[in-house]
């Protein structure tokens, strides 16, 4: 429970301190994505060149071309690949509209910033850190295969980043579906157009096996870990991917929503969240001190229980 206010008057979660932190951070996050519609269809590349904006149009038009090439191959093209060399960034665009994919490649590029910083100033393994490593090592044959899998995952989210892309079968499934119904709207009213998007569609459809996907594959390695879980959330033990997906699980929050309380600017949303995992104080304090090594933490951080701090993540910003 949360230390009685000075004046006798008992103390509320949601007026101390780090409650109005949050709400403020909360409202400026809430800004992200239109801001990153607006990066993404600017033509000013010499002022909208960072990192993660290229990285997230990367993505875009990979997926873009992934359709195109389906809808292609449904159409009978001689060279689809081609084909959607040309075609693919106009689909982009149409795709880039959409705030549910903005969140998500805009989430997955943080993600993948933030393995490459824990790589170089905390020597954490992108691929294989200590607690996959162990569960590989695991006498379970079950426990030990899921590892491997997310180990196999992980291997290539990296690679796919590096080359800023994102294959479909690697998309929540909600995803994929707007992508196809999007592909579908954006060939027109044409009845041959349509008829080779609903081909397409049944063609990725049997394609995809969500059950291989990376984030099945940590929520596996997660489940299976039971009450012992809670150790993913150490980032030194369980590297940036899993302490993300722990994040989110133990807070509530979605996995992307659990990614931007690490950006500039939300530290107190993410202590909030870390405190929403049951984590002590002392625990919370050294996960968010591994992003924001010169930080000062709220101070009333301790003085929340798991569920007041749980509350104060849901609350809508003002």
């Amino acid at each position: 429970m949360a230390t009685p206010a000075p004046s006798g008057a008992p103390a509320s979660a949601s007026t101390s301190p780090l409650a109005q932190d949050s709400a403020a951070a909360r409202s400026a996050v809430a800004h992200v994505v239109p801001i990153l519609r607006h990066l993404l269809r600017s033509d000013d590349n010499s002022i909208f060149s960072d990192e993660i904006v290229a990285r997230v149009r990367g993505m875009f038009v990979d997926l873009a071309r992934q359709l195109v090439i389906a809808l292609a191959a449904a159409a009978g093209h001689a060279e689809p690949e081609g084909w959607a060399h040309e075609a693919a960034d106009e689909l982009a665009h149409v795709l880039a509209d959409n705030p549910a994919f903005l969140e998500h490649f805009h989430t997955l590029a943080l993600e993948w910033q933030w393995t490459l910083r824990m790589e170089r100033s905390r020597t954490i393994d992108p691929v294989l850190p200590p607690l996959v490593q162990a569960r590989i090592a695991d006498p379970d044959p079950a426990v030990s295969a899921a590892a491997m899998s997310l180990l196999a995952a992980q291997a290539r989210f990296c690679q796919n980043q590096r080359r800023m892309q994102l294959p479909l079968g690697e998309m929540p499934g909600d995803l994929v579906h707007i992508a196809l119904v999007t592909l579908r709207a954006h060939v027109g009213m044409d009845a041959s157009a349509d008829a080779y998007a609903v081909i397409a569609e049944r063609s990725v459809r049997a394609q995809i096996d969500e059950t291989r996907s990376r984030l099945t594959q940590m929520s596996r390695v997660l489940d299976a870990m039971g009450a012992r879980a809670a150790a993913a959330l150490e980032i030194d033990q369980s590297g940036v991917a899993l302490f993300f997906t722990a994040l989110a699980r133990g807070s509530g929050l979605s996995r992307e929503a659990a990614i931007m309380t690490t950006i500039e600017g939300q530290l107190p949303r993410l202590v909030l969240a870390l405190r929403a995992c049951g984590l002590a104080p002392a625990a919370v304090a050294a996960a968010a001190l591994a992003f924001h090594p010169d930080a000062n933490l709220p101070k009333d951080h301790a003085d929340l229980s798991p569920g007041e701090a749980a509350a104060l993540l849901g609350e809508p910003c003002s």
